[in-house]
């Protein structure tokens, strides 16, 4: 439990310091007002046509009676509308670092910076930079989508799928979100994604704790915009508690002997 409100204490510590320094929530938020424009698009075109879509790939409910057809046909455009944000929450991130990589790497950079210490630069190209963004962000939602159909066929299970399994679904996407986030500062201290998500499952809680809240938060469109140069900050910080090197222990003194002459 205590780390669960490390978790969110550190998205608490990152919004703070990005509306604390104007010029980079200002930076960051264009990439996230751009990628929402886009999605927000998507998301109403998938809304006029999710109904169109159930009704082509269930042609062998056509016969049905009122009201089986209209009860199967509803409960599927619903589930096929949810998905569809459940993956606009997920992808909005890859895609908003991937739009603003300059911007948000320099920010994470800025953030190190202010807390002291080593601040790592990962010494690549833009074009190589933007190249590992976007093969792991491919990476990662291929994994989104695995989990997103298995829970999507999950949701039919009676008072399971309504309950369990949405709650479930907001810890997959806190989970990916969280490590989209932290990518930034990981792959400047040379991380590959083999090993940013065995460091993320070592600190689970810690995890869930700041990118569940985050995944609620972004449910909202503009607060999604909002909050995104904050998530950046605070994923930073949590990444330098991931990252931190252990303190040393003091050294176990032996007590001196006592020798009888």
């Amino acid at each position: 439990m205590s780390d669960l409100g490390a978790g969110f204490g550190y998205l608490i510590k990152g919004q703070r310091w990005a509306f604390g320094h104007a010029r980079w929530l200002g930076l960051g938020l264009l990439p996230a007002l751009i990628t929402l424009v886009v999605y927000a698009g998507a998301l109403v075109g998938l809304g006029y046509g999710a109904d169109d879509f159930v009704g082509w790939a269930t042609p062998f409910a056509d016969d049905w009676s009122s009201p089986w057809l209209g009860l199967l046909r509803n409960t599927l455009t619903v589930l096929v509308f949810v998905f569809g944000i459940f993956l606009a929450v997920i992808t909005f991130t890859a895609v908003t670092l991937l739009v603003g990589q300059p911007f948000y790497e320099s920010l994470s950079e800025a953030v190190d910076r202010s807390e002291g210490g080593e601040v790592p630069e990962s010494g690549l190209p833009l074009w190589r930079e933007l190249w590992i963004s976007a093969r792991d962000s491919v990476r990662i939602l291929l994994r989104v989508a695995f989990y997103g159909v298995l829970l999507f066929a999950l949701g039919f299970i009676p008072v399971v799928g309504q309950t369990v399994i949405p709650a479930l679904g907001f810890c997959v996407s806190g989970y990916f979100l969280a490590e989209e986030l932290t990518a930034v500062a990981l792959q400047r201290r040379g991380m590959v994604l083999k090993d940013r998500l065995r460091l993320l499952r070592a600190r689970r809680a810690l995890v869930l704790g700041f990118g569940v809240p985050l995944t609620l938060a972004f449910l909202v469109p503009f607060v999604a915009v909002l909050l995104m140069p904050g998530a950046v900050a605070g994923a930073t910080l949590l990444v330098r508690d991931l990252t931190a090197a252990p303190e040393d222990p003091e050294p176990v003194r032996e007590p001196h002997s006592l020798h009888k002459d």
